[in-house]
């Protein structure tokens, strides 16, 4: 009985007829996106509005190249660095214990981030209604020279005006940078933030100071939390760069092209050689970024996890072992 029993029992067990689950709809839905990049292709291929060969002409040209080098990548790089060291010190100030401080960046993002690019841009590209001539010197010098009986007073050093500094290229780069400085402002705010407290709690009593503590603890550990919302500033960036053709500044990609394709009533393919710029340069934007976040994010994520978790799999494995070995 005991033995018809430990047979039962050790018997082995009868295979598994697993049968694969099909999934009819991914079929469906690969045969329709099939036929409609066949039925893009086509278009692109036989339709002779976009007239290849005149794009492939004209959108190397060197006022092209120069439009792309010296306004759109110079406003982009300018703007961005402006921005990010501008956003820093906001940031700060919002985070500062200090009232005063704290209002003045908070209005600083509202106001900056209340009024949309294309509308700053306009107002900055005209600043030179409010001032024909910017001056140096003791102010109200008129009215002094009055009090005095001196009708010609003139106590100015130095002056210039508007229109020699306030050019095209300069508006445009302080709107786009000013614009960036409230929204990076919030960015390296929350990144701030995310680093635990106990950072600085510990560096505290290490005696490190507050720049210090900035610097070398918080900063470093934030960085990955600010650098993917930066790289996504930084692609809008390079595209919000088109909207500087309303201060307006010439020397830029989008404006090259655009008078282009008006010269020569060929509007459309130029604008499609547009699209091509700005997806080949936003491209090499997304691959620096894509290096940028695994430097800063060494240590984290599901990778890492499940390396540390192997780890201490090894050191458990390790410890019963030389546990049993003393037993």
């Amino acid at each position: 009985m005991s033995v018809e029993s430990d047979s039962t029992v050790r018997a082995r067990p009868e295979p598994i007829r697993a049968v694969p689950v099909r999934h009819p709809g991914r079929w469906v839905a690969v045969a329709v996106l099939a036929v409609l990049a066949a039925m893009f292709v086509h278009m692109l291929v036989t339709n002779k509005a976009f007239n290849w060969s005149f794009m492939v002409d004209n959108m190397f040209r060197p006022p092209i190249i120069q439009g792309l080098l010296r306004g759109t990548v110079a406003l982009t790089v300018g703007a961005m660095v402006i921005g990010v060291a501008l956003g820093v010190l906001v940031a700060i100030m919002r985070l500062s214990p200090n009232p005063i401080l704290s209002t003045v960046a908070w209005l600083f993002t509202w106001f900056f981030r209340s009024i949309p690019r294309l509308v700053l841009l306009a107002v900055f590209g005209n600043l030179g209604i409010l001032w024909s001539r910017i001056e140096f010197g003791v102010p109200f010098d008129h009215q002094l020279g009055a009090l005095f009986g001196v009708h010609d007073l003139q106590l100015r050093a130095f002056g210039f005006t508007s229109r020699d500094v306030l050019t095209g290229f300069t508006v445009a780069l302080i709107g786009l940078a000013l614009s960036e400085a409230a929204y990076m402002a919030e960015i390296v705010r929350a990144g701030i933030q995310s680093v635990d407290a106990g950072q600085t709690e510990a560096a505290q009593a290490l005696g490190m100071t507050r720049g210090q503590i900035l610097r070398r603890i918080v900063l470093p550990q934030a960085m990955r939390v600010i650098v993917p919302p930066t790289g996504n500033e930084t692609i809008a960036m390079l595209k919000d760069t088109s909207l500087v053709i309303y201060v307006p500044v010439s020397i830029e990609l989008f404006n090259q092209l655009d008078q282009v394709g008006k010269r020569t009533f060929q509007l459309f393919p130029m604008y499609v050689a547009a699209c091509l710029w700005y997806l080949f340069l936003t491209s090499i934007l997304l691959v620096g970024q894509y290096f940028l976040e695994r430097r800063y994010g060494r240590g984290y994520g599901t990778a890492e996890n499940a390396r540390l978790r192997l780890r201490g799999m090894a050191a458990e494995q390790g410890g019963g072992g030389a546990g049993s070995a003393g037993v």
